[in-house]
């Protein structure tokens, strides 16, 4: 099944029935026809990475949440490589997607405590956990903004609608959610201008060091080097995404020849992945949501309670925090077996690039 169109239009997304403080909207999780799922798998959100990181941990309670619960600053690589799989998870995962939200929610019961301005803060407060939400909605705008060709009004009007919906998953209150893409626009607006701070954590994110994973046999020089020009250029790219009044908090430059360079940047990355096939353009859990509608589709049987796809264990947490109930701890397997199946993934999806790129340069259908 191929995904839709930039420019396709899809059937309305289960409506919100009440308004402000008491809404409840249907929880009945997005499908292959949202605007959302065409978007938030695509990996060139991993382009994004640093700056989503980074406006994240600029909201205080959760900066300060990171800062004093999280292990990313010990297992970078691992930690947002995981953690991508149960996110996508609340899009993708069809009629389990509110069990994905919840374990998700469930993981941040218990961080909590006091910044270092002595404001108490907690994971699950209703606004800060809609704002991490609310910059992945965003992510996905500027997705299609900056590297997909750009969005009509109504699309990014369905966008907001299914963000509703995806929030939903979660089972949080959703009196921080606005009411409309308007109110978003002057919520986000609001928060970058009154609300963010250049924390501690994000500027450990924008100013990022990768420890060497244990399991990687290169020399500590080397790997030191390794990674500086990626992160130099996701700096740039984070950069070029933020709001101007949130790059003035994070002290960073930008000029219009910067921005003149970012659109262009951004148009060969859309005519470059116009001729990437489904299979390597897609996170593997929304590839497996994909396939699994189109069998649902063909009138083919659905196990519904088939394995979901879950991150390679050696992504997992360190073993002094695998049982804190604050991390999502991929099922084991044996070394050898998951190591075969990365390398039969990635043989697959080499084979698939090639294919696709030997085949008239067409989308590869996802079935």
């Amino acid at each position: 099944m191929s995904t839709p169109s930039a420019t396709s239009t899809t059937s309305a997304p289960t409506p919100v029935t009440a308004v402000g403080a008491d809404r409840r909207p249907a929880v009945e999780p997005l499908g292959p026809d949202s605007l959302t799922w065409k978007y938030f798998g695509d990996i060139r959100t991993g382009m994004m990475g640093m700056w989503i990181g980074a406006i994240e941990n600029m909201y205080p309670g959760l900066g300060a949440g990171v800062e004093d619960h999280s292990s990313l600053w010990r297992e970078p690589l691992q930690r947002v490589f995981r953690s991508v799989y149960p996110i996508m998870g609340v899009v993708y995962d069809g009629d389990r997607a509110g069990r994905t939200g919840a374990m998700i929610r469930d993981w941040h019961r218990d961080i909590k405590g006091v910044d270092s301005a002595g404001r108490r803060y907690h994971a699950l407060d209703p606004a800060t956990f809609y704002w991490a939400h609310a910059t992945f909605f965003m992510m996905v705008i500027k997705l299609a903004d900056y590297f997909g060709g750009g969005l009509t009004e109504a699309q990014k009007h369905q966008l907001f609608d299914e963000h509703v919906q995806w929030y939903a998953q979660y089972g949080m209150s959703m009196r921080p959610v606005p009411d409309s893409w308007e109110g978003f626009c002057e919520y986000w607006d609001r928060v970058c201008a009154d609300e963010l701070e250049y924390t501690k954590a994000a500027d450990g994110i924008l100013n990022m060091r990768i420890p060497k994973p244990w399991f990687v046999l290169v020399p500590d020089a080397v790997w030191g080097q390794l990674f500086k020009p990626m992160l130099s250029a996701q700096r740039w790219i984070a950069t070029g995404l933020f709001e101007p009044v949130v790059r003035e908090k994070a002290g960073l430059q930008w000029n219009d020849g910067d921005e003149i360079l970012f659109r262009l940047f951004g148009k060969a990355v859309q005519i470059m992945f116009a001729f990437v096939p489904d299979e390597v353009r897609l996170h593997p859990r929304a590839l497996a949501g994909y396939r699994r509608e189109h069998s649902r589709e063909q009138g083919k049987p659905v196990d519904e309670d088939a394995p979901l796809v879950e991150a390679p264990w050696f992504t997992g947490p360190p073993k002094d925090r695998r049982d804190n109930g604050m991390h999502y701890v991929p099922p084991g397997a044996s070394p050898a077996r998951a190591l075969l199946e990365r390398a039969g993934s990635l043989v697959h999806g080499t084979f698939s690039l090639a294919g696709g790129l030997a085949g008239g340069l067409g989308r590869a259908r996802v079935a």
